[in-house]
């Protein structure tokens, strides 16, 4: 067999990379790609069965880990960028560190990411998880990247796995023949209200009439109707039934699918994650996976890093929940004001790239459902203050609030002030950089993992 020197150069500096400490997750990626731009498809065409690609705006990166939790359980060996880098180069990088014996591409692809990569990749099949508001700057509205991926599904024959309850996504399955759907069929799950304030696909895009929903589960997610042209939510293929949640720890519910019924039970809290299990299901049935085996794989899932992960430093217990948009946010913020006691929470909110320069999402989360609850808020990163002044306005006294930029300053002094659990609510850079001062100090280990 031939060795590509391209493929042996960037494989090289992965392991230099890996070997400083640095992860390794998307730079020899970036390289072998300058060097040789087809490499994503010359390496995919080597699996010998193929690839499936998930995206979505929340929820990819732990609806992937627990696709390949389900897959490894049931004997697939996969190459899988577990590390959550998900643009070209992160892509090529995993196919870059593929295992010897893996014969599946499991991949997360980002929303802007995903024609590009699906092209290269000629995926089996394609989840698409949910669309919600989320760095506008960089984006664009919903409708556009709806549009993009209609374009890509209409060049392509690939199965698509679609969230039923999402309407933009319900909608580029519609006139496909094969459409995986999936959704919640549990009534006592919803809110019992009409939709919040920040959701966004509120409109009909057939023909602009605002939809009536039944049941609204998160955000615009749920059981709805246009009144007008009577386009409605497609029935679920691949569905949770009797969903219980239990608290910050676990979920669990019925999963009914085309080859058969199995109770799941996950080490992972709230609706939302019971959304990206069923995604993962989804996939494994589009795969041909029974339900008994997607359930073994789905309880032996762990958190994904940042994801509902919880670390153990000194006598206390670190849960770290990401929030990044509005409806992630507002989840993660609803699942903590309910749970009973006084909570001392350590906000990070930072502006970079890949978090959005525009933090003003912050108004639209809905703070007040904890600020009853916050027994002290440390609040870091690079907008410490606009973070603060929203708890303010939030209704968390301000001799409760404490601004402290500095990260490792922030953790010390909030693992200081809390008598026992802390929660940090850290936006996607901050987690990062969370996980990155953890690692340092020998509470967790590296995130990048194999591929």
């Amino acid at each position: 067999m031939t060795i590509d020197p391209r493929a042996l150069l960037a494989r090289g500096l992965g392991r230099v990379l890996r070997a400083s400490g640095r992860g390794g997750t998307t730079l020899p990626g970036k390289l072998l790609l300058r060097l040789e731009p087809d490499a994503i498809g010359r390496l995919a065409r080597t699996l010998a069965q193929g690839s499936v690609v998930v995206s979505a705006t929340n929820g990819k990166t732990t609806t992937t880990a627990l696709a390949a939790a389900i897959l490894e359980s049931a004997g697939t060996a996969t190459v899988h960028n577990v590390a959550g880098a998900n643009m070209a180069g992160g892509v090529a990088s995993a196919l870059l560190r593929r295992r010897a014996g893996a014969e599946l591409g499991l991949f997360e692809v980002d929303e802007f990411w995903l024609e590009g990569v699906a092209a290269a990749l000629q995926p089996r099949a394609i989840v698409l998880g949910n669309l919600f508001r989320d760095q506008l700057d960089r984006y664009g509205e919903l409708e556009a990247i709806a549009e993009r991926w209609a374009g890509l599904l209409a060049s392509s024959s690939t199965q698509l796995v679609a969230n039923a309850d999402d309407p933009l996504i319900a909608d580029l399955g519609r006139d496909r023949a094969g459409t995986l759907y999936f959704g919640i069929e549990d009534a006592a799950s919803a809110t019992g209200a009409p939709l919040a304030h920040a959701s966004d696909s509120k409109r009909c895009r057939n023909c602009g009439e605002a939809y009536v929903y039944a049941h609204v589960y998160i955000a615009h997610l749920g059981d709805y109707a246009c009144p007008a042209c009577g386009r409605a939510r497609p029935h679920p293929d691949v569905a949770a039934h009797g969903v219980r949640l239990d608290g910050l720890r676990a979920a669990s519910f019925e999963l009914r699918t085309p080859l058969g019924s199995a109770e799941v039970a996950i080490a992972l809290p709230g609706l939302y994650n019971v959304y990206n299990a069923l995604a993962a299901a989804a996939l494994a049935t589009a795969l041909g996976l029974a339900p008994e085996q997607i359930a073994t794989g789905l309880a032996g899932a762990a958190a994904v890093f940042g994801r509902g992960e919880r670390v153990t430093i000194g006598g206390h217990e670190l849960s770290i929940l990401l929030i990044k948009n509005p409806a992630g946010a507002n989840e993660v913020l609803r699942l903590l004001g309910a749970q009973d006691g006084a909570h001392d929470v350590l906000g990070i909110l930072n502006d970079r790239v890949a978090d959005g320069r525009d933090v003003s999402w912050i108004w639209d989360a809905d703070f007040e459902t904890l600020a009853p609850r916050v027994r002290h808020a440390t609040c870091a990163g690079s907008r410490a203050s606009e973070l603060a002044l929203r708890l303010k306005y939030a209704g968390v006294a301000p001799d409760r609030i404490s601004v402290t930029p500095a990260l490792d300053a922030a953790l010390d002094g909030a693992l200081e002030r809390a008598p026992g659990e802390l929660y940090a609510l850290p936006t996607y850079t901050a987690m990062l950089a969370l996980r990155e001062l953890l690692r340092s100090r020998g509470q967790v280990q590296s995130s990048w993992a194999r591929g």
